[in-house]
């Protein structure tokens, strides 16, 4: 037991007999939060050493107190994050376009910050579901904070922002079960979409392998809605935002996201965070896609509907700038969770436009944020706080004011500056925001617009646009979410709707179902086909090099060191990392009598986490691994989820004991080292249908 102090000051010896740390000067001390020292933090005030708590015990009650508040509300949606500051740099000016200082003085580097996150999940939800990622970025310019608050997905769910609380109450848990977490397989998701026809483009990229990305430095980010820039002659042009990763659009295969699941909960967190730590700053470029009103008025659908996208063939993205992600927050509640995003903070130069998704979005951020962190003041929060600018207005009091405001200047206008007095800031005709003098006409209405009424062409063309085994994924998703479905007449609903997008998709989804194909639903407006765009795939496009990937080489006792070296050199020489796994976490012998360390062991190391793997054993230590279940998964789940399997010839049984076909993607080491550098850089896709069967 521990031993009770008899006299203040004295200090207790723990369970273990150890000496609790003391302060060694009053700079170290610990305090009360109002600054009073405690001379024992490890013991509550008590009537004697084993009477009741005294209430009288400050230091107890605020310590207790402050841990029972701790937790805020999470974000309805959008709870699950992980973020890291950066910066911007812009390296081509849009001063034809916009005075947005930002976006005009080439080679200006501006402090940011940037939250990642899943869309349906709780804040402990795990992070590799299928669902939407947000893509949220805080730019501390110098004309004040300019949020672009977006997703890796370019389109989204719905048209007009009145039916954003019905899509998320659908898709989140059922209001009577409290279940599924994080999932969009159930009835009342598909049951909305199905009765939503506008959210058929989305769900073919929610359904893609968009949904499940390797690495959140590995996505795509969209501002979503259309905006407009704005120049020095108040001319307004349109412009859709782009953010692409210098890594590749990577992604993962359904299977093995529900195995990383159960492996690592944090899988992308971690990553994130670990990349940054060791140096591999993720970077993306930053590109507009920009328009006049003409040009956009000449497009076969409504630049202002949120559902569809513009193809990059015909509008081609022209990269500005860059964004460098390059420390990991201090502290995630302080910065990660009291980050808040707003759309309505933008810049003189960059204007809203009239989409009605976002003009809703304008509201409802933030109405939220006053909800979750309980002030209007949150915006004097560190992480929320304008940095290349001061902010100031006549705005005072409220819960949590942390600023001190001097004088008695808290109204404008007024004469006190005649009196020699402080008479607070003014406004700046010249350089203040300006709203672009764009014409508004037309009666007051409820109803959507004509042009809104193509809810097929668009999710043909991203379907049409696919590769085979990507169009199979797809396929298979729809599937799987509908075989969770259990209400028959939802599952024919969305079927109906899907023969409008492609009836071969629709005749897969069917017959994976086992169901006959029912009749097509009746479309507002007839689909028509557009021109395949190259642009929406992820297949074909990885890039040319292991940089930021990650290669497991499994090890045992008796490997040999010498290919151990190798293919690190290998590996790290193509710019990737290497991760040994051995079957005990202190390492394995090798064969020189050396000792490798491990950097996991096998049981909680599973291929799952890999981008490839390389077993290195020899043939006791693979006759000892041939008895271990998690070895055998190891290497069959590499095979299955197509990721280059580099083996030495001592490891040919556990290879055959876990079903390892010979291909393209399967490489004896024993040859060269660098040979397994190039299937190792992609996944194998010819290997799919060997390994699984797809719709």
């Amino acid at each position: 037991m521990a031993k009770t102090p008899t006299t203040a000051g004295t200090t207790a010896l723990g369970d273990a007999g150890e000496l609790h740390q003391t302060a060694s000067s009053p700079e170290t001390r610990t305090t009360t939060n109002h600054g009073a020292p405690i001379s024992d933090n490890q013991n509550s005030l008590k009537a004697g050493p084993r009477g009741s708590t005294l209430l009288e015990d400050f230091i107890l009650r605020e310590k207790i107190q402050h841990f029972d508040h701790e937790r805020i509300p999470e974000r309805i949606v959008h709870a699950r994050g992980s973020a890291a500051h950066g910066f911007f740099e812009l390296t081509d000016s849009l001063a034809d376009y916009t005075t947005a200082k930002i976006l005009t003085e080439v080679g200006q580097k501006t402090e940011l910050f940037t939250r990642f996150s899943t869309v349906a999940g709780g804040a402990g939800s795990v992070d590799t579901p299928r669902d939407v990622r947000g893509f949220a970025v805080k730019f501390y310019t110098t004309e004040g904070n300019w949020d672009l608050v977006g997703n890796n997905i370019p389109v989204f769910f719905i048209q007009d922002a009145i039916k954003f609380p019905d899509l998320i109450h659908a898709v989140k848990m059922e209001a009577d079960k409290g279940y599924p977490q994080a999932a969009s397989a159930h009835d009342t998701f598909w049951d909305f979409i199905g009765l939503m026809p506008e959210s058929t483009h989305m769900i073919m990229w929610a359904m893609s392998d968009r949904a499940i990305p390797r690495s959140l430095r590995m996505i795509e980010g969209f501002g979503v809605n259309t905006f407009r820039l704005v120049n020095a002659e108040g001319v307004a042009t349109l412009v859709k935002f782009h953010w692409r990763p210098k890594l590749g659009t990577q992604s993962t295969c359904w299977d093995e996201a529900v195995k990383i699941a159960g492996a690592d909960p944090d899988y992308h967190r971690r990553d994130l965070y670990e990349a940054i730590a060791q140096g591999d700053f993720p970077e993306w470029e930053f590109g507009v896609q920009l328009f006049t009103q003409e040009e956009a008025d000449a497009l076969p659908f409504d630049i202002l509907d949120a559902t569809k996208l513009v193809p990059e063939e015909d509008y081609p993205i022209r990269v500005i700038g860059r964004m460098v992600l390059d420390r990991n927050p201090d502290n995630f509640f302080a910065e990660t969770e009291q980050a808040a995003f707003l759309p309505t903070n933008i810049v003189p130069g960059i204007d809203f436009s009239e989409d009605p998704l976002l003009q809703g979005r304008l509201f409802s951020y933030q109405d939220t944020q006053l909800s979750r962190l309980g002030t209007v003041n949150f915006h004097q929060i560190p992480i929320n706080q304008a940095k290349g600018c001061p902010f100031q207005n006549f705005q005072r009091d409220g819960q949590m004011q942390t600023q001190v405001f001097k004088g008695r200047a808290n109204y404008e206008p007024n004469s006190l500056a005649e009196a020699g007095e402080d008479g607070g800031p003014r406004e700046d005709p010249k350089g203040g925001f300006r709203t672009a003098p764009v014409p508004v006409e037309g009666e007051k209405v409820r109803l959507r617009a004509e042009s809104f009424a193509d809810h097929y062409s668009q999710a043909r063309l991203f379907f049409q646009s696919q590769t085979a085994p990507e169009q199979a994924h797809l396929a298979s998703a729809i599937v799987f979410e509908l075989s969770k479905v259990s209400l028959p007449h939802v599952r024919e609903r969305v079927l109906s709707n899907l023969i409008n997008v492609d009836e071969t998709l629709a005749q897969r989804v069917a017959e994976g179902l086992n169901l006959p194909l029912p009749k097509a639903s009746k479309p507002a407006v007839a689909p028509v086909d557009l021109e395949p765009s190259p642009a929406l795939r992820i297949i074909g496009k990885y890039p040319d090099t292991l940089k930021g990937r990650k290669v497991a080489i499994l090890v045992a006792d008796g490997s040999d060191g010498a290919v151990v070296a190798q293919v690190r050199k290998a590996v790290e020489g193509d710019g990737g990392s290497v991760f040994v796994v051995a079957p005990k976490i202190g390492g394995a012998k090798l064969a020189d009598g050396s000792t490798l360390a491990a950097d996991g062991q096998l049981a909680g190391s599973p291929s799952v986490l890999f981008d490839a793997v390389a077993i290195i054993l020899s043939a006791d230590g693979c006759a000892q691994l041939m008895k271990e279940g998690a070895a055998v998964d190891f290497a069959k789940d590499a095979f299955g989820h197509l990721k280059a399997v580099g083996f030495t010839a001592e490891a040919q049984p556990l290879l055959d004991k876990a079903g390892v076909e010979p291909d393209e993607g399967v490489i004896d080491l024993s040859s060269a080292a660098d040979a397994f550098l190039t299937p190792a850089r992609t996944r194998q896709w010819d290997r799919e249908p060997k390994v699984r069967m797809l719709a």
